[in-house]
């Protein structure tokens, strides 16, 4: 049965907004320099033709979505254009209901044919664009349906994850009658915290000490050095990105941030191998290592992120004896709830949630994790401006093992300049903390209106 809440798309302004990096950030084997962030605008409406607009943002941060060989802009560009196809193809898609349930439809009936048609359009390319690609495009899309949804009903969009405004239960979605009668809201945090702990992410290029410098670091007023950050921000946890395939250089990376969180008051470390290990040998004999020598150090983290290959059904390795020592949280396998469920049977124990494989499906996400026992997490995928706000609203509804990963601060702070007027502790952390006291109103309380941002030319 319908609702007469249900909605429909009726229109979408794509905009592109090239953001440059005041530091490089190494993702595996690769560096980024800049990053388009895609932000839509859409419009959707109701059978009895009342309208609202909502907006969604997601960076297109091709090295971590689409880690290759083949040139950056080639693979930039093909994120860029398939962006644009999805926009036509959100007009196309007449389906009505709640967002989550046209984001799951959509998901599941448009868009595998969509990315396959596309890339047997892409002759040029020696590799189709992956499934992660796909969804990170998506994303942008349903964040501004779920934004729409609350706008138009005229209250906040996590308030309408229930029974009163879906059609479905979870069982639909989640396959399994174990969901029956059951919505997102059951899952969630029905009183959020107006603050959250921030993980500062001390990057593989990112100078440590004044031993690292360069003479090529910028003088923009912020900091650059790790100690500098720690006592800026009041910083309590640190997220350390490895290489996976150079333990010497591994073990001294984790030894020389620890110290340096110890000397500073830190409390918690996390290590980031971003899926370049590939046998659990690897990792068990670095933090068994650190157990034996730094056992200070050891009892800082908190858990590991995703040391193996994100195709998990290709690459199906049972992670139980890295699990055994720490935490082991999947973060690129996690493309939605079944993943996290093969995860589960491999051995890791939590999962880390990014809206940029779109709201709905971090949602599933969080909801089949949760009923299995699984611990969660929100990353980031360097959230600036409006993206930031979907982000950190994830972490408070979900009630992460510990806060939430905001590194926009640092990588590109005055991208967000014009966002921080209206939303200040968004985007300057303070007391170790990123503050949500500024989110109000309709939708995902990005109170638009307020934000003076002068957007280029839509692309479509």
């Amino acid at each position: 049965m319908s609702k007469p809440t249900d909605i429909r798309v009726r229109s979408a302004r794509l905009y592109f907004l090239p953001v440059q990096t005041r530091m490089p950030l190494k993702f595996g084997p690769e560096v980024t320099t800049s990053v388009t962030c895609a932000r839509v605008c859409v419009a959707v409406e109701a059978a009895h033709g009342r309208r609202a607009e909502g907006w969604g943002e997601t960076p297109l941060s091709v090295q971590w979505v689409w880690p290759s060989a083949v040139p950056y802009e080639v693979r930039h560009d093909a994120l860029k254009r398939f962006c644009a196809k999805l926009a036509n193809a959100w007009l196309e898609f007449d389906d009505s209901g709640h967002p989550i349930e046209l984001g799951f439809d959509f998901q599941e009936q448009v868009l595998p044919s969509l990315l396959g048609a596309f890339n047997k359009e892409q002759t040029h390319l020696s590799e189709p664009m992956p499934w992660l690609a796909a969804l990170v495009c998506c994303s942008l899309f349903d964040l501004a349906i779920h934004d729409a949804f609350g706008r138009f009903l005229e209250r906040p969009t996590y308030s309408t994850y229930t029974g009163e405004f879906m059609n479905r239960d979870l069982s639909a979605f989640l396959g399994s009658t174990t969901f029956r009668g059951n919505y997102p809201a059951d899952f969630l945090v029905a009183k959020t915290p107006a603050k959250l702990k921030a993980w500062h992410l001390v990057g593989g290029l990112d100078p440590l000490e004044a031993s690292d410098l360069t003479g090529k670091e910028p003088n923009d007023g912020y900091p650059v050095l790790l100690a500098d950050w720690i006592k800026r921000d009041g910083l309590k946890c640190l997220k350390i990105k490895l290489r996976g395939n150079d333990a010497a250089w591994d073990y001294e990376r984790m030894l020389r941030v620890g110290r340096i969180a110890i000397a500073h008051e830190v409390d918690w470390l996390t290590a980031d191998f971003n899926c370049t290990v590939t046998d659990p040998t690897y990792v068990n004999e670095l933090l068994d290592r650190l157990r034996d020598e730094h056992s200070r150090i050891y009892a800082m983290l908190l858990y590991v992120e995703q040391p193996f290959p994100y195709d998990l059904e290709q690459f199906r390795i049972d992670v139980h004896s890295v699990s055994a020592r720490k935490p082991l949280f999947l973060d690129e396998s996690a493309h939605d709830w079944k993943f996290v469920r093969l995860g589960r049977e491999l051995g890791w124990s939590g999962v880390a949630l990014k809206t940029c494989k779109t709201q709905t499906g971090a949602l599933f996400s969080a909801c089949w994790a949760k009923a299995n026992g699984m611990t969660l997490m929100v990353q980031d995928l360097t959230n600036p401006m409006l993206a930031q706000i979907p982000h950190v609203l994830l972490a408070a509804h979900t009630c992460t093992i510990m806060g939430i990963e905001t590194n926009a601060p640092q990588f590109y702070p005055d991208a967000s300049a014009a966002e921080a007027k209206v939303h200040p502790g968004l985007y300057r952390r303070k007391d170790g903390c990123v503050d949500l006291s500024s989110i109000r109103g309709p939708g995902f309380g990005y109170r638009i209106s307020e934000i003076d941002r002068k957007l280029p030319a839509p692309q479509v």
